[in-house]
């Protein structure tokens, strides 16, 4: 068994199934897999002009039965259950056709839901028979390795990234096309390839920077594009050569963005200072006033880090913050300035120079 450094960063050729179990156990922080999806295609598509619709007949998505199919899902879903950390998670893309057993064989394995997220196409091809609804979506399975697991998930990033609504589990994504399709002599390298979106909501919802994303059937490398952008490691397994070179190619052109705008400064939780030790250490003084943002409202700091109104109410910087926006509770520390060289500092920002004074 090698050294997970030795796979790190790479687009691996090969069977993945025998390379994941040539990695180290609990080696690995997000997995993402986008599996064949055992399409069952028989005959070719036509559109009502009768032009060819370019469909999903690769080898790697045919199986000679259900079982065979199921044998190989239990194979690479065990082998990635053992790479993957405790306190790692997995996600799973599929269709109709294949997601229900895929979810069936996770559960018997012990992998645990966390939830399942309907990729909404935007722009989905057509039922050209016309004998089916249009098959407009796809759903992504994440789940835990256990029911106990201590996973990563960015809640406040991804609210703010869905403009301050929680992010709910239907993502309306437009399937990747334009420039972002690769392409050799204007046809598709892969005919499944994922947009980076996609990608992109995943990784930076459920991994950290520097975390060792791996995707165990790499294709055109969209995992490993997108975790390169977002300072993250990535591992590529992927056994179709041209795949692996196109994909290699695409990666080399990504830049990565720079670390200190990958950090998740929204998810940081303030630091546990009393408002009396920002007094005690001098960053406030007893006598001083102290305001709203508006400054039509004041109160005067007493040695014991109560607050005093000009009409007299005496309470904490949480009280009194709450009595002048007639409200039963309300957090001081977002609602108190000092003024310091004509400029008004919100209090909460003096406890992190606290905390660089005692570091």
């Amino acid at each position: 068994m090698k050294n997970i450094k030795d796979f790190i960063n790479q687009i691996i050729t090969g069977d993945n199934i025998e390379i994941l179990n040539r990695m180290p156990e609990k080696s690995v922080d997000l997995i993402f897999a986008d599996p064949p999806y055992n399409l069952q295609l028989q005959n070719e598509l036509t559109r009502p002009n009768q032009t060819k619709v370019e469909g999903v007949f690769d080898d790697w998505d045919k199986f000679a039965s259900l079982q065979e199919y199921v044998n190989f899902t239990r194979q690479w879903l065990q082998a990635c259950r053992k790479v993957l950390k405790d306190n790692g998670t997995i996600w799973v893309i599929g269709s109709y056709h294949n997601i229900y057993q895929v979810g069936a064989i996770m559960q018997e394995l012990g992998f645990w839901f966390l939830n399942d997220i309907v990729w909404i196409k935007t722009n989905p091809m057509p039922n050209f028979k016309g004998t089916r609804f249009n098959n407009a979506h796809e759903t992504l399975l994440w789940m835990s390795k256990n029911k106990n697991a201590r996973y990563t998930f960015h809640y406040k990033a991804m609210k703010t990234y869905n403009d301050d609504l929680q992010m709910r589990s239907d993502w309306h994504i437009p399937i990747c096309s334009g420039k972002e399709r690769l392409k050799k002599n204007g046809k598709k390298i892969h005919s499944t390839q994922k947009p980076e979106e996609l990608l992109y909501r995943i990784i930076l919802a459920s991994s950290n920077p520097d975390d060792i994303i791996l995707d165990p059937f790499s294709g055109s490398g969209t995992t490993a594009a997108v975790a390169k952008k977002l300072g993250r490691k990535y591992i590529g397994i992927e056994k179709n050569t041209e795949y692996v070179q196109a994909s290699k190619e695409r990666i080399a052109k990504v830049e990565t963005i720079p670390s200190k705008l990958l950090h998740y400064k929204i998810e940081q939780k303030p630091p546990k200072v009393p408002f009396g030790s920002l007094i005690a250490a001098g960053l406030i003084k007893p006598g001083e006033n102290i305001y709203n943002h508006k400054e039509d409202r004041s109160a005067k700091v007493l040695a014991n880090a109560s607050l005093e109104t000009p009409d007299g109410k005496v309470g904490s910087i949480h009280q009194i913050s709450a009595w002048y926006l007639n409200k039963k509770n309300h957090n001081g520390w977002k609602f108190w300035y000092v003024k310091r060289n004509n400029k008004k500092i919100l209090i909460d920002d003096l406890r992190y120079e606290f905390i660089k004074m005692i570091e």
